[in-house]
């Protein structure tokens, strides 16, 4: 198990090998592939045979990938897109 020299050493390698800027959007993503990760294995334990089996993570992801494919087909943004269609499920 290292130690505490050990693990400055790593977290240097990290920074340097990912940079610091990018290091909140790694921590970020890999937060979010946990969560997914956990509620699919969940949802494998309890069997369930829902309609949308879908986390809610799951569907904000595909509703950002959607809008950004939309936003490059019409040259817009992804948040333009977004708040388009949020304004149409809410309405």
């Amino acid at each position: 198990m290292p130690q505490g020299a050990e693990w400055l050493v790593i977290l240097a390698i990290v920074v340097l090998v990912f940079g610091a800027a990018k290091l909140p959007d790694l921590a970020r993503s890999s937060g979010q592939a946990l969560r997914i990760f956990k509620t699919e294995t969940k949802n494998l334990r309890d069997n369930d045979d829902d309609d949308d089996p879908k986390s809610p993570e799951q569907r904000e992801i595909e509703l950002r990938n959607e809008a950004q494919a939309q936003a490059e087909a019409r040259s817009e943004t992804p948040g333009e897109v977004l708040r388009e269609r949020r304004d149409d499920t809410t309405a």
